[in-house]
């Protein structure tokens, strides 16, 4: 429902007398929609996106400078009248709430007069008018709010904060007596009921005596006796009210709230938000929800609230708090069952989220150590508005000259396959050789607690096995296997066989010499080093070797570390060729995994786990993060998350953290 229609139907519920005095926002709108019509001065949004700022204009087209003149004199002509036309209606309506407020506080304070006790309808007649007062004021404010904000649009001129700068002076919106008389109202109510042995009536904190004095001017003490009671206080009041089957409603109409979404702009970040948060505090505003944005010393401040006491002083508050601070204010009122029907399924949304119903959150981590280029973010994000996926917050993760990594939050439509979106994310990464990894936005995303690495090629950036064959003069048949391997001709537990058999005779000293020659992996300690302040425990589990695994073990300062054993001869010098206990391959990679996770008391959501290989697939998918580092394209595809750069360190920013947070975390 529109304003417009919407205040049509709230107006026909009150006298016919008082409907003639409402502002008549049909007769504004209708002059915005039939007058200024393409008068916007506003040039960048009064024409169609298509629309183009050529240098020489076609024939049948004014040049620039005609076209703005026109534009300029229409608007110069039309926007006085128009607020000439506002100016009208807005005294009329002032005019009757002063004929209408003096006589309401007549009949309220007669209501409360200490010497006399009220019948409980006389009570309940005072405070119906009251409240129908109230709503009238702000029915006939934001249909002053809502015009300007048309004609804002319509014009390209902004004077709606000025306008209702000018508003804040008159009657309607500086009478505080009103306020103060409503609790007392309450007070003196509930008192009557009680006397009427209606039941335990519970009490209204903070309600002013009813013989406490009033003034146009409050004290900060009785400011505070203005507290309205909650809808939970007022609906425990009633419960039990037999002699007054007219309160119910009253209460109902008392916390029917207005909803105001209010945002700050501008360049005094820390001012702007206490200078709102200065305002919603005195006008004892509900803070529904709130967002915050910065972009160096700009910063957006929004706000949702409810208003439960519809006292317009609010904006006044608010536009002198924007030209305080040199801010940029904009706010929208809106009833709050109004509001209601326009989301889906009645459901609630937080600031910064989109409203959409039957979405998952996702968080997607973009990463290139080179640098994200602009034709990548392009297009990723043509790829996330074809498939109607909205973002919802971007957080930058790096701390370089150049943008290199950033976090996405995103509201993916429940009917998209996470499967079919990672296949397709695969063919934009390959093309701008920048990684995206999409996870569930879940609270275990940065809560893991294991994290289990492959060696090989992971950890190390050699093939333990290749760098003995190397040392013992056997490297041509040991690739010859390996290259059997990896065409399919015989698997891991057969090629693992083959290969250590080719071992036999090879001095122990051997591997001391293969341990000098271990390089490790970019990033491999800082990831290692932040992980462990972080808490984390990490194990290596390596279809390689025992005695390799437990130096890089060492190095790292890992937990845990299970790799195939070498049999030795009964002399100790030399391998036999042999292995000995279970062989580590995939199925046993998994199993580790999982026997890790359980002696730990963590939970498989987590676990991350990280390697290259075909035999690291079962172990990438048994962890709720499996990522593929640099690893073979069958891996990549079949993998949840990958990572194509030299730095393992960038798995943290997977895992949540920030540059500078693991900065932080080095000892």
């Amino acid at each position: 429902m529109k304003y417009g229609s919407y205040l049509n139907q709230q107006k026909s519920e009150f006298p016919a007398e008082w409907q003639q005095h409402f502002v008549d926002y049909d007769a504004l709108k209708g002059f915005l929609k039939t007058r200024m019509v393409d008068t916007s001065v506003h040039l960048s949004t009064a024409f169609p996106s298509s629309h183009t700022f050529s240098w020489t204009p076609a024939a049948d087209s004014p040049d620039f400078a005609s076209m703005l003149e026109q534009r300029l004199t229409t608007v110069s002509t039309l926007s006085p009248e128009f607020v000439r036309m506002l100016d009208e209606q807005v005294t009329k309506f002032n005019a009757f709430f002063d004929q209408i407020k003096d006589s309401t506080k007549t009949t309220i304070n007669h209501a409360l007069e200490a010497d006399r006790t009220p019948e409980i309808a006389e009570l309940e007649a005072a405070l119906s008018s009251l409240l129908r007062l109230e709503r009238f004021v702000f029915l006939n404010f934001t249909a002053v709010a809502k015009a300007l904000k048309k004609h804002d649009k319509w014009s390209g001129l902004h004077i709606r904060e000025p306008y209702l700068m000018r508003t804040s002076g008159l009657s309607f919106a500086t009478s505080t007596s009103l306020l103060q008389l409503k609790p007392q109202l309450l007070g003196r109510l509930a008192s009557a009921l009680a006397d009427k042995g209606s039941g335990e009536l519970p009490s209204l904190p903070q309600l002013a005596s009813a013989d406490s004095a009033m003034s146009e001017t409050p004290t900060n003490e009785s400011a505070q006796s203005t507290r309205v009671p909650t809808p939970a206080e007022l609906k425990r009041a009633v419960a039990n009210a037999a002699h007054s089957p007219h309160l119910g409603p009253l209460v109902d109409l008392m916390h029917d709230t207005q909803t105001v979404m209010i945002s700050l702009r501008g360049p005094h970040g820390t001012d702007i938000v206490g200078g709102v948060l200065s305002c919603l505090s005195k006008h004892h505003c509900q803070i529904v929800d709130f967002s915050l944005s910065r972009l160096h010393h700009d910063v957006t401040f929004g706000v949702l609230v409810h208003l439960h006491d519809r006292n317009v002083d609010l904006f006044g508050d608010l536009v002198k708090t924007a030209q305080r601070w040199d801010g940029t204010l904009s706010f929208d009122v809106q009833d709050a069952r109004l509001k209601a029907s326009k989301l889906a399924n009645s459901a609630q949304y937080a600031l910064d989220e989109a409203p959409y119903a039957a979405r998952a959150k996702y968080m997607a981590t973009v990463l290139n150590e080179r640098g994200l280029s602009p034709e990548f973010l392009s297009e990723w994000l043509d790829w996330l508005l074809a498939r109607k996926i909205s973002v919802e917050q971007m957080r930058r993760l790096d701390s370089h000259a150049s943008l290199l990594c950033v976090e996405f939050r995103l509201s993916v439509p429940e009917t998209l396959s996470l499967d079919e979106l990672r296949t397709e994310l695969i063919a934009i990464s390959s093309k701008h050789q920048t990684d995206v990894a999409l996870q569930p936005n879940n609270v275990f995303r940065r809560q893991k607690r294991l994290v289990v690495f492959d060696m090989d090629s992971t950890l190390i950036q050699q093939e333990v096995i290749d760098e003995i064959a190397r040392a013992t003069g056997i490297e041509e048949q040991v690739a010859a296997i390996t290259e059997r391997a990896m065409q399919g001709e015989i698997d891991f537990k057969e090629s693992l066989a083959a290969r250590v058999a080719l071992l036999k005779g090879t001095p122990v000293s051997a591997l001391e010499d293969v341990k000098r020659q271990l390089v490790f992996t970019e990033g491999a300690h800082y990831l290692c080093r932040a992980l462990k302040s972080a808490g984390f425990k990490l194990a290596v589990i390596s279809g390689g070797f025992l005695p390799l695994a437990r130096y890089v073990k060492s190095e790292l300062g890992l937990d845990y570390a299970f790799a195939n054993q070498l049999k030795v001869a009964a002399d100790g010098a030399t391998l036999t060729g042999e292995t000995v206990g279970p062989v580590v391959d995939a199925v046993r990679k998994a199993e580790l995994l999982e026997v890790i996770a359980q002696a730990e008391g963590i939970a498989i959501d987590q676990v991350v786990a990280v390697g290259d290989g075909a035999n690291d697939l079962l172990m990438l998918g048994k962890a709720s993060l499996g990522i593929a580092f640099n690893a073979k394209p069958r891996v990549q595809q079949q993998a949840r998350a990958r990572i194509n750069q030299k730095s393992l360190a960038n798995i943290l920013y997977l895992m949540g953290y920030s540059e500078s947070e693991a900065a932080e975390l080095q000892l």
